[in-house]
């Protein structure tokens, strides 16, 4: 297969790449705009491949992505692309519209151009993956709130969005089936859970606090740090995606989670306590952590149910969240440079997302 990746040089975008590339004969067409979470190092151990090439192109840019099509004759579409850190969306809303919904319309509809041209069995084998976040079906109970055995993000699972973010991401999946049911374009929905790994942008909590506290710097966690997220490894995730648009049906949602439900608080206190063993210094990493005033919104949990991912497509993560937050931490003390890279000065894992209330 010849299969176009938005968001190719992003965290879970460069995953899938870098999985497809290393362990399958597909070729790749990265279209990634380079935004300050794009990053093409990511990609280094692949970008000699001659099944991989890049297209530094905006999905907001109709004229090259139709461009992009009638260029590289993709057999599939895997849509990463996206503004995804909750936190800008409360400051900044504009992007997460423009990118997230304005993007995906375009993205849309300049596939389905292409794929109305195709022949009969081009047209047939066509898929287009939409990859999206369980942020989009809101919160869950929370332990604390209610007794016995707690729900989970199914697939059935009602839309009730809570940040600019999600309720970006929110539109996004909705005009995606859209467009399979009214012009029968052949699209696939995924909804994943929390994803941590290598190459994570560090604005978000796990390579935030990795970082932090190598440098002595205060570990912030909103409120009383009880929020309770599904984690899910990049590389897990990124199987899973591959599973889905190689073998998923059209129509077809797939919630794809890690089975991994942990506070924000033991997260933290799992990082301190790997750091204590790994890099020791005089007093405990857990020290430093701090608590500030809670995020405007914030879901207090969330946690995906991926019986379907298991039963239909024979995918369970290969990876405990005490063996893949391992590994994340030792990538990130092994790869020092690729971090300082990656924070071009204009961001300084300074708090993101407080507003006047």
């Amino acid at each position: 297969m010849k299969i176009l990746v938005t968001g190719g040089a992003g965290f879970i975008g460069s995953a899938v790449i870098r999985n497809i590339i290393s362990n399958t004969a597909d070729s790749i067409i990265n279209v990634d705009k380079l935004t300050y979470a794009g990053n093409l190092e990511s990609l280094l151990e692949i970008d000699k491949s001659d099944r991989y090439c890049f297209e530094q192109v905006d999905i907001c840019d109709r004229a090259e992505l139709d461009r992009v099509f009638n260029t590289h004759q993709p057999d599939a579409v895997m849509h990463l692309a996206a503004e995804s850190h909750v936190d800008r969306s409360i400051t900044g809303p504009a992007e997460f519209i423009q990118t997230n919904i304005v993007g995906t319309y375009n993205l849309l509809e300049a596939a389905r151009q292409y794929w109305n041209t195709l022949k009969d069995d081009a047209k047939k084998a066509f898929r287009f993956h939409h990859i999206s976040t369980d942020e989009v079906y809101g919160d869950l109970p929370h332990p604390d709130e209610q007794e016995g055995e707690l729900p989970l993000f199914t697939e059935e699972t009602s839309y009730t969005p809570s940040s600019p973010y999600s309720a970006s991401k929110a539109s996004s999946d909705h005009l995606v089936r859209a467009w399979l049911r009214t012009y029968g374009f052949p699209t696939i929905v995924t909804n994943c859970s929390n994803n941590y790994g290598p190459y994570h942008f560090p604005e978000k909590l796990i390579p935030l606090v990795i970082l932090n506290a190598l440098e002595g710097k205060a570990l912030p966690i909103y409120g009383k740090g009880d929020q309770i997220r599904d984690w899910l490894y990049v590389e897990d995730h990124a199987r899973a995606l591959y599973k889905v648009v190689t073998e998923g049906l059209v129509g077809e949602t797939y919630n794809i989670g890690g089975h991994n439900e942990k506070q924000n608080i033991e997260v933290v206190q799992t990082i301190c306590a790997i750091l204590d063993s790994l890099v020791p210094k005089e007093t405990p990493y857990a020290e430093q952590i701090t608590y500030v005033t809670d995020r405007p919104g914030h879901d207090r949990r969330y946690a995906i149910d991926s019986t379907k991912m298991s039963s239909e497509l024979n995918w369970t993560p290969e990876e405990t969240f005490e063996t893949g937050l391992r590994k994340t931490i030792q990538w990130y003390l092994d790869n020092q440079q690729w971090c300082l890279n990656v924070q071009d000065g204009s961001y300084q894992r300074e708090r993101l997302g407080e507003i006047n209330v």
